[in-house]
């Protein structure tokens, strides 16, 4: 499956469209990652374990978005766009990603 963020594949023609694909991803954060995040905060630096929550919810939004376009019966993903929210009580505690893109068939 090819994904792309731009709106053509270089080298190929888009021979079909099949609409609007999407997936996301919601994930909690829980208190031991909170609390080590917040130290992060206070003395600097990155956090790791964060860092981590994203990769895995990014990826499995375009996982999911990739599946749908294939149940359409196509071969990429074009015009991507992510998403990244907190959502929960405070804005806290989850993490959403979503991932939306356009699935076409391609030679």
């Amino acid at each position: 499956m090819l994904m792309t963020t731009t709106h053509t594949i270089e080298g190929h023609a888009i021979v079909e469209y099949a609409g609007v694909v999407t997936g996301e991803a919601i994930l909690g954060a829980n208190i031991f990652r909170d609390f080590f995040a917040s130290v992060r905060d206070i003395v600097g630096g990155r956090s790791g374990a964060y860092e981590k929550v994203l990769r895995e919810a990014r990826e499995t939004a375009l996982a999911e978005m990739a599946a749908e376009a294939r149940e359409r019966g196509c071969n990429a993903v074009i015009g991507i766009d992510l998403d990244y929210e907190n959502v929960g009580a405070d804005g806290g505690g989850m993490l959403m990603v979503s991932a939306t893109g356009t699935a076409v068939r391609i030679d």
